[in-house]
């Protein structure tokens, strides 16, 4: 697998950046982080190279100076919104966040509820919270938001929110996903750090759009596919080309919410220390991309990826028809086929041979290796017996698991736990290939190569089970599924 992305440029050059910004506003920054800050796994799928951790590994050359506050919208809570990446509830992603920070010996100091309105889910989270020692504060709806400054910036307004106790100069916001309330919370925080005569400056950790690429560039037009939910643009800064005479990229949300930006700076100072939005990013990703070419290629890969998730989660009820229709719009922009991935096609020509679902995955040396649907096994968990074997030059005619093995996980599933299906998944095939590896040494060489399959693509021409998803995500195998139910069921879970 090709690199695109330079990591050690990166991380010194970043934390370096935003601790100049830190010193530039004497000594007190709310640094509002877009996207994913522990596992940014979208950064990583369309920049080869980029770590899922990067940006903590950045953070950790600021470890004494900063402090996190995570933020969560009260009505994600009161909805259980899921992260799709993970399956997991926001609310449980925060607990899991602080945890992870912790890990690395990051400062968590609070849980902020943002758009708080008495839901009583919130309120249950609030009480795990504090049960368990984390401060939470509130931030409510403000009327008029964003667009009556004079309200917006005034006690009715960020007045009415709860003043977050910091102690530390670089305060790093972040949350679960997008339309948390972070930026909203940054400059509340500016607004009551001036109430009590203190100085605190605010700026912006977006990932993407990336500026400094252009509009059109597959990596931004892979942003604009996976936040398809939020109807967020990409756009030409119109404030910075009109201030430099430079075009660079932004999206709607931060242009719209500039104005307001400028006159709480307007307020709190005189004058704003930003002229566009860009201004008040540090991103420095745009500068350690090392290899265009494959970044490029990455990005159109990950749009297509995006397009096949929104046509199954149409399917299942958890998207409207037009976030998959936006996302086709946006292929034909770049003239992204779907023929651009290999293992659509290899897949779906395996499941007209033997007429049972099948998939297939691409392995790093380009070689397409399938599955299929037998008596023992589902296809996920086959393809990945197959292609294990290619990676660690066994023959595919060898058995890996022996059916004396195979057989006591059937019964297990049918007899003792109530399955109807007695083919293994994959995760129960792993299992039972460990199980092997203590005394077959072809099963533990295949055991040993499975770390050889992260960064692969894979399809299956029907829609996965939670549990077959979850094990490729771990494997890091990048998969998509046609929008397709296995069977004829209602209730497909």
């Amino acid at each position: 697998m090709r690199k695109g992305f330079d990591q050690e440029k990166y991380t010194e050059l970043q934390s370096k950046h935003i601790a100049e910004r830190i010193e530039h506003f004497g000594g007190k920054l709310y640094l509002e982080f877009g996207g994913k800050l522990f596992d940014d796994y979208h950064a990583s799928r369309v920049l080869p190279g980029f770590a899922p951790d990067a940006k903590i590994r950045m953070l950790l050359k600021l470890k004494e100076q900063v402090e996190i506050v995570i933020v969560i919208n009260a009505n994600d809570i009161e909805k259980s919104k899921i992260r799709g990446d993970l399956g997991i509830t926001y609310d449980l992603d925060v607990l899991r966040l602080i945890d992870a920070f912790r890990g690395f010996g990051l400062y968590v100091g609070s849980v902020v509820l943002t758009r708080f309105a008495g839901q009583n889910a919130a309120e249950k989270f609030e009480e795990r919270l504090k049960a368990q020692g984390v401060r939470v504060f509130r931030h409510y709806p403000i009327a008029g938001y964003p667009t009556d400054v004079s309200h917006i910036v005034s006690d009715e307004g960020f007045g009415r929110n709860d003043y977050i106790e910091t102690s530390r100069p670089l305060v790093v916001v972040t949350a679960p996903g997008p339309g948390s309330g972070k930026m909203a919370t940054c400059l509340s925080q500016v607004y009551h750090e001036h109430r009590r005569g203190l100085k605190a400056g605010y700026a912006k950790f977006e990932t993407f759009p990336i500026w400094n690429l252009p509009l059109k560039h597959p990596i931004n037009v892979a942003y604009e596919a996976a936040t398809a939910d939020l109807a967020d643009v990409n756009m030409i800064d119109p404030f910075h080309l009109d201030a430099y005479g430079v075009t660079t990229v932004n999206y709607n949300r931060d242009i719209e919410i500039f104005p307001v930006l400028n006159a709480l700076f307007e307020r709190v100072w005189g004058e704003s220390p930003y002229r566009s939005p860009t201004d008040m990013g540090v991103n420095m990703i745009g500068y350690c991309i090392s290899d265009d070419a494959v970044c490029r290629a990455a990005a159109r890969q990950e749009i297509i990826r995006r397009w096949f998730a929104a046509r199954c989660a149409n399917l299942d009820g958890l998207a409207g028809k037009e976030q998959a229709d936006k996302i086709e719009l946006l292929m034909r922009q770049l003239n992204i086929i779907e023929e651009e991935r290999p293992v659509i096609e290899t897949a779906r020509q395996r499941q007209q041979q033997t007429g049972e679902p099948a998939l297939a995955i691409q392995l790093s040396d380009g070689e397409l290796v399938t599955g299929k649907t037998s008596p023992l096994m589902g296809p996920s968990a086959a393809v990945i017996l197959n292609a294990v074997k290619r990676v660690a030059g066994i023959d595919k005619s060898v058995h890996l698991i022996p059916p004396e093995v195979i057989e006591p996980v059937q019964k297990l599933k049918c007899r003792y736990l109530g399955n109807q299906n007695p083919r293994l998944h994959s995760n129960e095939v792993l299992i039972a290939l460990s199980v092997s590896a203590a005394t077959n040494h072809a099963a533990a060489q295949a055991l040993a190569a499975l770390p050889k399959l992260k960064g692969c693509e894979a399809h299956a021409t029907v829609m996965l089970s939670a549990t077959d998803l979850d094990t490729f995500r771990r494997l890091g195998v990048f998969l998509t599924t046609d929008p397709v139910y296995q069977n004829h069921k209602l209730y497909h879970r």
